[in-house]
């Protein structure tokens, strides 16, 4: 445990003490063992170190950051989960990179906003220690910057009800990177204040949503055993085809790069 109590002290994994933007609170993650939580908070380190470098190469700020949480290879993808990453400072003046992103509680139906340390951030039951993030351009940067800068402003776009699968173009509900990428949006275009805007400037700006490919019986065990998968807000001719088209990470860098309001992604291992 010592060792663990040394990551936890190192600068820039700090767990986030300040979180205003926030409501609610994660899963406990008193079920990870001691081994795991050590090796999320090295890994949390390797990647602080690695956005450190990324700032002294280039200035980035701010990055999308993405984690493998889960396991889904099967549908051709690499990472599960995306936030707004950003640098700031410790009170004691080192560097610190904070992560505001969306969870559902626990495999709920619900949702909350979070402002957190990479320690956090990765100190979670991952499938595999592997983050990448995609560094936007300076004038998306300095956009999610003023974002950030204002708790009002970053949760503005935010809808507690979640499913994991939601619609791209609908609103019923929103998982995690549906929420990162309207808020984007929002930081993009101030007159943004609602997720209709919101959807409508992605579009504009050429995002495609990945289109999962399920069968009825994924889909029907999905919904009668998870509260945070819901398929009744896709189009019916869709639905009942199993295409669902969702926010995915791989699509969101992909799009980042192509519309050219970010680079390729940098990864670390």
């Amino acid at each position: 445990m010592g060792a663990i109590l040394r990551l936890v002290a190192a600068a820039g994994i700090a767990l986030a003490a300040h979180v205003p933007a926030v409501a609610g609170g994660p899963c406990d993650t008193d079920q990870l063992t001691p081994a795991a939580m050590e090796a999320g908070l090295r890994f949390a380190q390797r990647t602080h170190e690695a956005l450190e470098a990324a700032h002294g190469r280039d200035g980035t700020r701010v990055v999308l950051l993405a984690r493998a949480g889960q396991d889904l290879s099967r549908y051709g993808l690499h990472y599960s989960h995306l936030g707004i990453a950003y640098r700031t400072q410790l009170p004691q003046g080192q560097p610190a990179w904070r992560v505001l992103h969306k969870l559902n509680h626990c495999r709920s139906a619900t949702s909350a906003i979070y402002r957190q340390g990479l320690g956090e951030f990765f100190l979670d039951d991952l499938w595999r220690h592997e983050a990448a993030w995609v560094a936007p351009t300076r004038e998306v940067q300095e956009g999610l910057l003023a974002l950030l800068a204002d708790d009002a402003r970053a949760v503005r776009l935010h809808h507690a009800p979640y499913s994991m699968v939601s619609y791209a173009w609908s609103r019923k509900y929103q998982q995690s990177n549906q929420w990162a990428i309207e808020t984007l949006a929002a930081a993009m275009e101030p007159r943004i204040d609602d997720r209709e805007r919101a959807q409508a400037w992605l579009r504009l700006q050429g995002y495609t949503p990945t289109s999962l490919r399920l069968g009825p019986l994924t889909r029907l065990g999905g919904r009668a055993t998870a509260a945070h998968i819901a398929f009744d807000d896709h189009p019916d001719e869709q639905r009942f085809a199993g295409r669902i088209d969702t926010v995915t990470v791989d699509s969101v860098f992909a799009w980042m790069e192509r519309s050219g309001l970010g680079v390729a992604p940098a990864v670390v291992r």
